[in-house]
């Protein structure tokens, strides 16, 4: 079956070590090549480079192909042929190339040569493969590759909830549409069809997250540490910030964020004239207008982004318009699409991929904006010839998209005339200070639960609640207290990507700054960012921040200044 994504693409580099013909499907294949190279000498310092760079063509071929498979499979999770071919990788490959890369990164840390490598060239990637190999432990990775079995499952659950609404079966991100009405009886009644569908299969995502924490915590004590929290920072290679630091990150929000996201639900309250805010009431234009519609068919979604980037940027509105030509963008929404949004990596021919299912919101245009951001990352360190170096951490990939958002915002007039394009603004930075205590409600909650092994799901439950109570606002859950004890459900990186969360709310630090720098200056601003993005993760993270221009930090006093100009830009918009 042909896997390629992209058409007309071809890699960068033609292959030099894999043979072109090579089916890296084959897990005798992939074995086969691993063993070709654990078998080449290392003579001296060019000759340790020469090899690094075979290793790096070998991961980025073998990382398209698992890929393309992921990419195939979440545009249809009701495809057999396309899950069978992802989980084959899943099952067969996965498994075969933990111990070789292990392999091959002990192989290179023992050589003699290391000693020679430029450590401003060399230093982050040694301190990688050191870390990854103190880590490896060969019984993990069997129960390393049912946690991804399980993450399939909880995908496919997900993507296959739908609800019938005015004699139409619609996906939960079509249905989402309706939250944004000004007829709160329609919000109230879309709101509880889709609540009760989560609900119909509460018992089985607990099923699912019960199993999975039991796997996860094996794979951390195999590892040498008590919980799978501390195994979970260091395998996300979290040098430069720890646990204390989250614990003071959320009681940061706690101080600086949460009063002002509950200010601004009461201003909603009152500007929609309600006694109580109830959990359908958060999404509508509080002054009654129509729900904002940027577009109606996704090819103007695509079309105005497209103007968005060139007016920004023409570099930047290049690389989008060769994303859109070479079909590396994909927008519908319909049944049987994985939910969520990403930009995916394909390393060999090194070009990114956008998955969104948009349905005509204006999150629509943020969530593109958000993902195009990631993808000029891609394309920004696309000359880097080391795959290692190719993907920053993820705090600051995560700057790299959430400025976007920011940066692209000043343009939106292309969906809207000027008052819309303010009620646009108005809501990205009111969804701000929102995800930010989210984050801390979704990060905390982690701590807690792999902290606290054997707790039951009713413990579980009542701590979620607890951190909601902390960090949420002043909606009134009344009726509904087993949907807000499930809430948690919803967030897929609980789920498939453990301790994948803070990182939004540090990028989202990082983001705001380059927005305030863009307010003064945005060409330096632009020029910065790119210049950043350029540098892949070559460099530590607190050194990729300053690239930009911004400062690595997690504390209140970063953080409340910020809060600041976003308060002030709010009371700017009326």
């Amino acid at each position: 079956m042909e896997l390629r994504i992209g058409r007309g693409i071809k890699p960068v580099n033609p292959r030099s070590f894999i043979p072109d013909d090579a089916d890296l499907g084959d897990p005798e294949v992939v074995e086969s090549l691993f063993d070709k190279l654990a078998g080449l000498a290392l003579e001296g310092r060019e000759g340790l480079e020469s090899w690094l760079l075979k290793w790096s063509e070998l991961a980025s071929a073998i990382q398209e192909e698992e890929a393309t498979r992921y990419i195939r499979m979440t545009l249809q999770t009701d495809d057999e042929d396309r899950e069978k071919d992802f989980m084959h990788f899943v099952e067969n490959i996965s498994p075969r190339i933990k111990p070789r890369q292990h392999q091959m990164a002990k192989k290179f840390l023992e050589s003699p040569f290391v000693a020679e490598l430029d450590p401003d060239r060399y230093g982050v990637l040694i301190r990688d493969l050191k870390n990854e190999v103190s880590l490896f432990r060969e019984e993990n990775v069997a129960l390393q590759t049912e946690d991804e079995k399980l993450s399939q499952s909880y995908q496919k659950t997900i993507a296959a909830m739908t609800i019938e609404w005015e004699g139409e079966e619609i996906t939960l991100q079509r249905a989402a549409k309706y939250l944004e009405v000004t007829d709160r009886e329609v919000r109230r009644s879309v709101w509880e069809r889709i609540t009760e569908r989560r609900l119909k299969d509460a018992e089985k995502l607990d099923d699912l997250y019960d199993e999975m924490i039991r796997i996860r915590t094996r794979i951390a004590q195999n590892a040498g540490f008590e919980n799978f929290r501390d195994y979970a920072f260091k395998a996300r290679g979290r040098f430069d910030y720890g646990v204390s630091d989250c614990e003071n990150f959320h009681a940061a929000i706690k101080e600086v964020v949460v009063p002002l996201y509950r200010e601004r639900e009461e201003l909603r309250r009152k500007r929609m004239g309600l006694d109580k805010l109830r959990p359908w009431d958060l999404q509508p234009d509080p002054l009654g207008r129509p729900p904002l519609q940027p577009f109606e068919k996704v090819g103007e979604l695509l079309d105005g982004c497209g103007r968005i980037f060139d007016e920004l940027d023409p570099a930047l509105g290049e690389r989008f318009k060769y994303m859109a030509d070479h079909e590396l963008i994909e927008l519908e929404s319909r049944k049987g699409k994985a939910p969520g949004a990403y930009s995916h990596s394909l390393e060999e021919t090194r070009v990114p991929f956008i998955f969104q299912s948009a349905v005509g919101r204006d999150s629509d245009v943020n969530t593109l904006l958000h993902e195009s951001g990631h993808s000029f990352h891609t394309l920004e360190s696309r000359d880097e010839p080391l795959v290692f170096y190719r993907h920053a951490p993820i705090e600051f990939a995560e700057v790299a998209s959430m400025s976007m958002e920011f940066l692209g915002s000043d343009h939106l007039e292309v969906f809207y005339g000027e008052e819309d394009a303010l009620r646009s603004r108005e809501q990205h930075l009111e969804s701000v200070i929102w995800i930010f205590c989210w984050i801390a409600a979704v990060d905390a909650f982690q701590h807690w639960v792999y902290t606290h092994p054997g707790r039951g799901r009713e413990e579980r439950a009542a701590e979620w609640t607890r951190l909601r109570d902390e960090f949420g606002g002043v909606e009134d859950w009344s009726g509904h207290e087993e949907a807000r004890k499930r809430e948690w459900h919803r967030q897929i990186h609980i789920f498939e990507i453990p301790f994948y969360y803070v990182e939004y709310g540090i990028a989202e630090l990082g983001a705001l700054q380059i927005w305030v720098r863009a307010m003064d200056d945005k060409k330096t601003a632009l020029q910065d960012y790119r210049r950043a993005l350029s540098l892949g993760g070559s460099r530590p993270l607190p050194d990729l921040f300053r690239a930009a221009g911004v400062r690595f930090d997690m504390t209140a006093e970063t953080l409340a200044p910020l809060m600041a100009r976003v308060r002030k830009k709010l009371d700017e918009t009326g």
